[in-house]
């Protein structure tokens, strides 16, 4: 029997952070709020502040997240925690500082000595600080989910850590902190929670609560994504990948992810492509590559979102339906990793290595289709040729 988990408390809309405040009274007298340098001077954070202040929580805020989390950062966040002595943290910002909260908080009841690297391929347990989540992006769906990524820079990997306690104990979801996402932003977070959303739909481990929740966000992606790339201020299309985002984080949450994130890793730890871009550069491919394993899923999405009808067979319906996967992408103008400024032989001369760590993350696993080393390195090659 599949376990279905989620945040313990979503609030959703303009008024979310003011309604929020009962919840965060309950976490105790000082946060951490962990966020990027850009995240820090916004009005969004003037007003995180002014909440705080208003219901009596003192705040110290980490700003040093700049990028893609290392362990670094977090031993830098950890320090701040416990100088400061919070009580729990708040993570504000796109997919990396709320994935770095995350971490924080895990290696702030740590002994000393203790590496967040330990916790690679370890399920987390015990008691934590308690997590909130806001996000100012809609895409990576850490908001909803029990998994943290980290790179550990000494062997060059992204970590994948989880755990249930990892769930944020309270997500603020407000559409209007994604208004001013650069095209850049609201493109490859939008596609990272579009391949969420399909890679969960399409999981060995997709069960029928994750199925409601990932056809929604499908559909609203599909359909909502150009016209938020197109116009950013366009407030029903924000709203809606705001709802979206969530829905696939939590997708992911509770029947994870397949072909695409297992490869995509190796490029973002190697070659310093932000995870989302390097996901949407593989989506068609590994979509394609996974297609004739489960027809009858990917069909399900190409009528879900209308481009097939129910006279189309389930072959002709998901093929279908990656094409029009793949004329968003065009819309979203994602780059091939040539025009992103990779370099072809030394692509090449990675593949070996990231095949290995692509499989060896196990997201591969879960694609109705056996994934084997020697497929992950076929890919690879294919996709520098695009």
């Amino acid at each position: 029997m599949a376990h279905f988990a989620i945040p313990t408390h979503v609030v959703i809309g303009s008024e979310a952070l003011k309604e929020a405040s009962t919840y965060l009274k309950e976490y105790g007298n000082k946060a951490l709020i962990v966020t990027g340098p850009h995240v820090s001077k916004s009005p969004m954070m003037q007003e995180l502040k002014k909440c705080l202040e208003s219901i009596e929580i003192g705040y110290f805020v980490f700003d040093e997240i700049t990028g893609e989390p290392t362990d670094k950062m977090i031993e830098k966040g950890v320090e701040a925690y416990r100088k400061s002595n919070s009580r729990f943290v708040i993570g504000i910002g796109g997919g990396s500082p709320l994935d770095s909260a995350k971490a924080i908080a895990v290696m702030s009841v740590q002994k000393d000595g203790c590496r967040i690297s330990d916790y690679m391929g370890v399920e987390i347990t015990g008691p934590i600080p308690k997590i909130v989540a806001i996000p100012t992006t809609s895409g990576t769906g850490s908001e909803a989910t029990k998994f943290t990524v980290i790179t550990d820079t000494e062997r060059n990997i992204k970590m994948l850590l989880k755990g249930n306690c990892l769930i944020p104990d309270l997500a603020i979801l407000n559409y209007e902190y994604t208004m001013d996402m650069p095209k850049s932003v609201t493109a490859s977070t939008g596609l990272d929670a579009l391949t969420h959303a399909i890679e969960a739909y399409t999981s060995k481990l997709a069960n029928p609560l994750t199925d409601v929740f990932g056809l929604s966000a499908v559909k609203r992606i599909m359909k909502y994504l150009p016209i938020a790339y197109k116009n950013g201020h366009d407030s029903v299309a924000r709203e809606q990948m705001s709802i979206a985002a969530f829905e696939a984080g939590v997708c992911i949450n509770n029947s994870s992810v397949t072909l695409v994130h297992g490869m995509s890793r190796p490029i973002g730890a190697l070659f310093h492509v932000p995870h989302g871009k390097s996901n949407a550069m593989l989506l068609e491919c590994c979509l394609r590559f996974a297609l004739d394993g489960t027809y009858s899923r990917f069909s399900d999405l190409g009528r879900v979102c209308g481009c097939a009808t129910g006279d189309d067979s389930d072959q002709v319906a998901a093929e279908k339906f990656i094409e029009a996967v793949r004329q968003v992408l065009i819309a979203c103008e994602i780059p091939t990793l040539r025009e992103y400024g990779i370099h072809r032989d030394d692509f090449i001369a990675a593949i070996p290595k990231m095949a290995e760590d692509a499989i060896a993350s196990k997201s591969p696993s879960n694609t109705r289709k056996e994934v084997t080393e020697k497929d992950c390195e076929m890919l690879y090659h294919q996709l520098i040729r695009m």
